[in-house]
């Protein structure tokens, strides 16, 4: 990961100072104008400097599906916010500033050093996997810029940024759900079919694949303290193209369950690969890789009965604090801008958003620290659900807020290809459920 050269706090905070300097110097020569002319003083708030968002998603490279609605998302946003937020008693312009990763972190840390050093941004967001929200994180801690992110497992975004769960971050926070519980869940929504209970685990050698191998609490050793027999085959290379190693030994296990974490394209030549060398599990989950519709229709007719984790929905029962919007509306008014079907990221690249704009708004006044204090103090329903970092159940370490977490199954649709149903939540009984989950049906 790339570091680039810092802008000091104290730096920052001399450039406002002195900012504020001339504004009273301003001010006592032309008192008794202003005192005079009201316009004098409409005008002097009209001038409100811009509050500035930066916001970084990988809209293009392998992981692009996960920011690809990340502009529609944007520009949503910037037009509810046309009239400006209030931030201690005065009305400020916002300005959105979207950037690409390009799905390299490295790219994603001089995006962020940017924004930071270039651009000035008040607030940091960013989203999608650790290749983003890490390095980005990372930039902010260093430079002390607030920063929120999301849609990457927290353990990934903490531990991978060598996170100490005594003290944590002071900077950084983030919001989504973890291994724990998407072990925890895979596993009760698998022990609702009947299986020989062999499952076979690979993951890749990446931030989130690294976490998710943990020998106490990673994904492998939480699926086997549920009853499970599991092979994990350790971390392969995350631009594998032939996995015949691995389908051998799930073959040789006869695994009725197959789990592994891949990108979207890894797995199409994962499963493509299943089917000529006649692996057909009753189960396959693979984290990551079919979050989106269109990684689904790229299997072809496999694509049908293949599960994953599901973290939003236009079944959610949550809505927008920003817009008061519900996630089935969030998702027709996507659908309908867009003619694409909606993706789980869209309900997170919101509320990334939103809760910044929350925490600006509570802001005591617009600097760093002050910026910061409001996160800490966050007790926000959104539209992925409620977000806090004030200390709860929902907080497993410093600077982190678990969101829900339930079950879903792809299936043919009507009117898009592939629709995904809720088929298990146990884990979040509040979120409403479609059918039961079944195994695979081969043709």
């Amino acid at each position: 990961m790339k570091i680039t050269s810092t802008r000091s706090k104290a730096g920052r905070h001399a450039r406002v100072d002195s900012g504020r300097r001339k504004l009273l110097k301003l001010a006592a020569v032309g008192g008794a104008a202003a005192v005079a002319s009201p316009w004098a003083f409409q005008s002097s708030r009209a001038a409100a400097r811009p509050i500035k968002i930066g916001m970084i998603t990988p809209e293009t490279g392998p992981i692009a599906a996960f920011g690809q609605p990340s502009q529609w998302v944007a520009d949503e946003v910037s037009k509810f916010l046309a009239s400006g937020i209030t931030v201690a008693g005065e009305k400020h312009p916002v300005q959105i500033l979207n950037r690409d990763s390009q799905s390299d972190p490295n790219r994603a840390s001089e995006v962020a050093a940017d924004l930071i050093n270039n651009a000035n941004v008040d607030i940091m967001i960013a989203s999608s996997t650790g290749d983003t929200t890490n390095p980005v994180a990372d930039q902010c801690e260093l430079n002390g810029v607030p920063c929120i992110t999301s849609d990457d497992p927290w353990q990934s975004w903490f531990f991978g940024r060598k996170g100490d769960p005594k003290k944590g971050f002071e900077w950084t926070y983030h919001f989504f759900w973890g291994f724990d519980q998407v072990a925890n869940m895979y596993a009760e929504m698998w022990l609702t079919l009947q299986t020989n209970k062999k499952v076979g685990v690979m993951l890749t050698n990446d931030p989130d694949g690294i976490a998710a191998s943990n020998p106490q609490h990673g994904l492998p050793a939480t699926v086997r303290s549920h009853g499970f027999d599991v092979n994990y085959l350790g971390l392969y290379p995350p631009l594998s193209d032939d996995f015949t190693a691995q389908i051998t030994e799930f073959k040789k296990m006869n695994a009725d369950i197959a789990c592994g974490i891949f990108n979207p394209p890894q797995f199409a030549i994962f499963w493509t690969q299943c089917a000529q060398q006649g692996f057909r599990p009753k189960i396959m989950t693979p984290p990551k890789a079919l979050l989106f519709p269109t990684a689904v229709e790229a299997l072809g007719d496999r694509g049908a009965g293949t599960s994953t984790e599901v973290w939003w929905s236009h079944h959610h029962p949550f809505k927008s604090g920003l817009t008061g919007e519900t996630a089935q509306q969030y998702c027709d008014a996507y659908e309908k801008a867009s003619g694409k079907q909606w993706t789980q990221p869209l309900g997170f690249k919101h509320a990334n958003l939103e809760v910044a704009i929350d925490v600006l708004k509570r802001a005591k006044k617009l600097d760093a620290a002050s910026i910061r204090d409001a996160i800490k103090q966050t007790d926000y329903k959104s539209i992925v659900g409620p977000i806090t970092w004030k200390g709860g159940p929902t907080n497993p370490v410093p600077n982190v807020c678990t969101t829900p977490l339930v079950g879903g199954q792809w299936e043919k649709g009507t009117k898009w290809k592939y629709d995904l149903e809720i088929v298990f939540n146990k884990t979040a009984p509040e979120i409403p459920l479609d059918r039961p989950f079944t195994a695979i049906q081969y043709s």
